[in-house]
């Protein structure tokens, strides 16, 4: 009897143990599927600027690179590093589209965004990132303040398909409280975040010229490696406490 009674113990322990093991799995399992939807959101990125996003050679500045102005290597500049940075968290390496758009910045009042932007409109991304203004003339006047407010409000409702992305637009790099301040309206207007920079321009260590020699001061007045990095760390921040 007492050698039953061990027995039965023993199949009840072992169902028991089979129990909190399938159960243990199943918990496993739908936290394992719950993961991708929160941490790989964004799988088309869309980065419209100018130099600083991207811009290609040129021998008459000494510029070789194809990439963000002034960042030392491709991998270095803000663009990058905010890409690789959300596809080290998602774990899956989202499409990636990186667009020089100087020509909206001193043509915002007659830019034609269906003739200029046919690929950034048609490309429908999930995570738009604008960042602007170091090109766009002085707005001396309230009137060209609100109009370059109103082309900026333009663009970015533009860029506002079906899947409604999640809008990044970051003040300049080389502060400028009019312009700044345009932006910073714009983005609310289209229910998105403002990432305020305008703290590293103040700080010669973001400079590109603080990190090395450079043929073209336009160039070294650029960011280097610390302030892409710092762009970088200003916008990655602002996704994550979305």
């Amino acid at each position: 009897m007492k050698s039953r009674c061990i027995e039965t113990q023993s199949l009840w322990l072992s169902g028991l143990a089979c129990f909190i093991t399938i159960a243990l799995g199943t918990l496993n399992t739908a936290t394992q599927a719950a993961e991708p939807a929160s941490t790989a959101r964004y799988q088309k990125i869309l980065f419209l600027g100018n130099s600083i996003t991207l811009h290609g050679p040129s021998k008459k500045i000494g510029w070789e690179g194809n990439w963000g102005m002034a960042a030392s290597s491709r991998d270095k500049d803000y663009v990058h590093l905010v890409t690789r940075s959300l596809a080290k968290s998602s774990g899956t390496d989202p499409t990636m589209l990186a667009k020089n758009i100087a020509a909206f910045e001193r043509l915002y009042a007659t830019y034609d965004l269906q003739e200029h932007l046919q690929d950034a409109l048609a490309f429908h991304p999930d995570l738009v990132v604008l960042a602007i203004g170091e090109n766009v003339p002085q707005l001396k006047t309230a009137e060209a303040q609100a109009t370059f407010q109103a082309s900026v409000e333009k663009l970015l409702k533009q860029l506002q398909s079906d899947n409604q992305p999640t809008i990044i637009v970051r003040s300049s790099f080389w502060p400028d409280q009019k312009k700044d301040d345009a932006l910073r309206q714009a983005c609310q207007t289209a229910g998105g975040i403002f990432v305020d920079i305008s703290n590293l321009g103040k700080e010669e260590k973001n400079y590109a010229r603080s990190e090395r020699d450079f043929q073209h001061a336009g160039v070294a007045a650029h960011p280097g490696d610390q302030g892409m990095q710092a762009i970088a760390a200003a916008i990655l921040k602002a996704i994550q406490n979305k």
